[in-house]
């Protein structure tokens, strides 16, 4: 009986055949824009366009990139984004966890209320003109500040935090830590936040991209080109290009355009490398944190 019960028969073989072949199918179609996006950067433009690159270049040219990092300003945005990046990262980490948890809590006085203080603004926002009138008044307009402080409170990190906690940190571990004497600032620091990696990978990993590739807060707030991210950089940088495609003719306006789609392609390697190469050591830490929320929140 045990062996009959092990026995694979070729039905299902042939099932496991089909969805390894659904798998991978659905793997390559994923992965093939990214591939082609990175060996196009590195291509003749003229072989991208007739078709001729598949999976590897046929003639390299480092063209777009040469002239990317021609650029005078484009290393200073890059620390920028950098920067960005990582202060404002900890600060929604620092402003988010605390308040996931705290919402967690049973005990919390205005619990109900504090939840709808949190969520009317999630769908209702105020818009842009009442948004630049307080940075302004906040003394932010202009300030690399505007691109960390401002925007750092998530209400939907707040709850997917909210709900970890309570799906992961058990009562009685409260009860127990209580009869040490441990307060509630203490349980927090010494035993939910070192309980909570999963939860702070996702949080840390979705702030990251998003702030890594923000581009609009600094064209509405930051008027200094010392304090441009390097989206915005690239932005200005491609609609140049157009620009001067437009008003080319003939050899001159194919060549452009030629240049003008390398280094298209070189500004998306440029920047989304980072966050692709961030992306797999949080992998395990973030799938984990996101069925946690889809399954509770």
């Amino acid at each position: 009986m045990k062996h009959q019960a092990n026995r694979v028969t070729t039905q299902d073989r042939i099932i496991n055949i089909v969805f390894h072949v659904i798998a991978v199918l659905m793997i390559a179609m994923v992965i093939y824009p990214l591939w082609f996006v990175v060996i196009a950067s590195f291509s003749n433009p003229a072989d991208v366009a007739s078709g001729e690159v598949w999976i590897w270049p046929k003639e390299w040219n480092l063209s777009g990139y040469q002239e990317l990092f021609k650029q005078p300003s484009i290393w200073r945005s890059y620390l920028n984004t950098i920067l960005y990046t990582i202060s404002g990262t900890i600060v929604a980490l620092v402003v988010n966890i605390p308040a996931g948890y705290a919402m967690s809590r049973m005990d919390l006085y205005g619990r109900k209320w504090i939840n709808y203080f949190y969520l009317i603004p999630m769908f209702f926002g105020g818009g842009l003109i009442p948004t630049y009138l307080i940075v302004q008044k906040f003394g932010l307009y202009d300030n690399p500040l505007v691109m960390i402080l401002p925007f750092s409170v998530s209400t939907y990190n707040i709850i997917v935090t909210r709900t970890f906690f309570q799906s992961n940190l058990p009562n009685e571990l409260w009860e127990a830590a209580q009869i040490d004497g441990c307060g509630t600032f203490r349980y927090f620091i010494q035993f939910a936040v070192p309980l909570s990696k999963a939860i702070l990978a996702v949080v840390g990993l979705w702030t990251a991209v998003g702030l890594w590739n923000q581009w609009f807060n600094a064209l509405i707030y930051l008027r200094n080109e010392a304090y441009i991210p390097l989206q915005l950089f690239l932005r200005r940088i491609l609609i140049a290009n157009q620009s001067l495609l437009g008003a080319a003719t003939g050899t001159m306006a194919q060549e452009l355009r030629q240049l003008s789609d390398m280094m298209k392609y070189g500004s998306i390697v440029i920047s989304t490398l980072p966050i692709m190469c961030l992306y797999p050591f949080l992998q395990k830490y973030f799938n984990q944190g996101t069925m946690v929320g889809s399954v509770k929140g």
